[in-house]
């Protein structure tokens, strides 16, 4: 069954009439012309679907974004994550889906088509590794093998790193190897080696200090990234101080489908900044934030956006503040800021950072004068750096449980049955929480989860270097 969806997925990306032939069996497509041309084609486009629906649900079950609409997931904000959950159960299906369909694309279809290329193996190693750290990010367990048992969230990254070090080899360009060595240092990094993230990051940006890599959609192709329905529409609300973030992704026409991006040279600079602060250098920290926050500065920015249909109400569940006189603080305890709210309203038009953005100012990197401090704003940049981008969570030490169907199946199922939320992680939507003082024009955050990483950084749940 998985075999015939993945297929009918593949050839449907290529074909040129938008007709699929149901009666194509297995051995028809191997013996076809370039089957491998057309698998590839079919798993990238597998791929930049299943990034999109990790995105939509991994923002809203964080600090983000605030689901202020009836579609997407009502419970993910709370959070409360069952493993009798439709979207849990789907967000497993992607990883399982993309690791089976490059294992299929590596062995039957490489073996199949004398055409295969190393750039051809490239794209789905990189996938297959992608998948393993979708695995290791998200959830506690998940199977290796279609019907096996569930393997922890460490042993999944460990396993990107194996896939990671046969998808190096085959790299073409600087860009490539870049790509490569960064996704090697997030899977060292979330597991606390130190030494393989570091080295990995460095050799990342000796290839390449500003590169990114996204996955591209195609209106024509109904190729859609579902994450922008949700964030350019009025569905998702941003947290108030990551306001002048929002729309990450949106439309300058109606056939606009903005990219993801999956990994850029930032992360190797936040990996770096939280090593020497774990080495208590705090000198060294300051410097690779330094050089972060310039290249922060190079991205790119979209201008004249009008997203003046975003009232930051129209209708939903609560009010969002939708004017930047208004000043933010990040807890109740925080000092307030100017500047995190933009005017969306009529005439305006907006201007939105789409690579990276980020609040913190020289002066703040400047000012730091201890790990702790430094440890906070660190976090706030990686928050602000992967805003939109789904990657919130593991931040958070948040994972999802096994699945209904998959828990039935392995032998140790019944173990991941339940989600992990670390005990400092507030519910009952805490983590989007906020009050309006419409007198005073300011807003207050209730729960600054930076400063609460921080608080927790012995835990092993967060902060995996310390």
């Amino acid at each position: 069954m998985m075999m015939a969806a993945t297929l009918l997925g593949s050839c449907d990306l290529v074909t040129p009439d938008e007709i699929i032939n149901p009666n194509v069996d297995e051995s028809t497509f191997l013996n076809s012309d370039n089957p491998m041309e057309t698998w590839v084609n079919g798993t990238e486009k597998e791929f930049a679907l299943n990034i999109s629906d990790f995105v939509e649900l991994m923002e809203i079950l964080s600090d983000n974004y605030f689901n202020n609409y009836t579609r997407s997931s009502k419970v993910f904000d709370i959070p409360q994550l069952l493993y009798t959950d439709a979207d849990v159960t789907n967000l497993q299906r992607h990883v399982g889906a993309l690791r089976e369909m490059a294992d299929y694309g590596l062995t039957r279809v490489a073996s199949a088509d004398k055409n295969t290329t190393d750039a051809d193996r490239f794209h789905l190693l990189y996938i297959k590794a992608y998948s393993f750290l979708l695995a290791g990010d998200f959830f506690r367990a998940l199977p290796t093998t279609n019907g096996g048992d569930a393997v922890e969230w460490n042993e999944q990254l460990k396993k990107a790193m194996e896939v990671l070090d046969d998808a190096i080899k085959l790299a073409q360009t600087d860009e490539e190897r870049a790509f490569i060595h960064t996704l090697h240092a997030r899977a060292a990094y979330r597991i606390g080696d130190r030494e393989q993230a570091t080295s990995h990051a460095r050799q990342a940006l000796s290839c390449s200090n500003n590169f990114y890599k996204q996955v591209l959609f195609d209106s024509k192709n109904n190729v859609l990234n579902r994450a922008q329905e949700a964030i350019w529409s009025d569905w998702f609300q941003p947290l108030p101080r990551l306001d002048f973030l929002d729309p990450k992704y949106f439309q300058m026409s109606s056939t606009d489908q903005c990219p993801i991006t999956i990994a850029k040279a930032e992360e190797n600079y936040l990996i770096l900044a939280e090593a020497a602060l774990a080495a208590n250098n705090l000198t060294e920290a300051k410097g690779h934030l330094s050089t972060l926050l310039k290249l922060v500065k190079s991205r790119p920015i979209q201008t004249d956006i009008n997203d003046q249909l975003e009232g930051r109400y129209n209708g939903g569940l609560k009010s969002f503040p939708n004017d930047p006189s208004y000043r933010v603080q990040a807890s109740p305890s925080d000092s307030l800021r100017s500047n995190l709210i933009i005017d969306r309203r009529p005439p305006f038009l907006i201007s939105i950072p789409y690579i990276s953005g980020t609040s913190v100012t020289q002066e703040m990197i400047d000012g730091l004068d201890s790990h702790d401090s430094a440890l906070e704003l660190t976090y706030l940049m990686r928050q602000e750096i992967f805003f939109a981008e789904g990657r919130r969570p593991a931040d958070l030490g948040i994972r999802l449980p096994l699945c209904e169907v998959e828990a039935a199946k392995a032998n140790n199922g019944e173990k991941y049955t339940e989600a992990w939320i670390p005990s400092f992680v507030p519910l009952n939507y805490g983590l989007d929480d906020f009050k309006v003082d419409d007198e005073t024009k300011t807003v207050t955050i209730t729960y600054n989860m930076n400063h609460i990483i921080m608080q927790n950084a012995k835990s092993p749940d967060v902060a995996p270097f310390e």
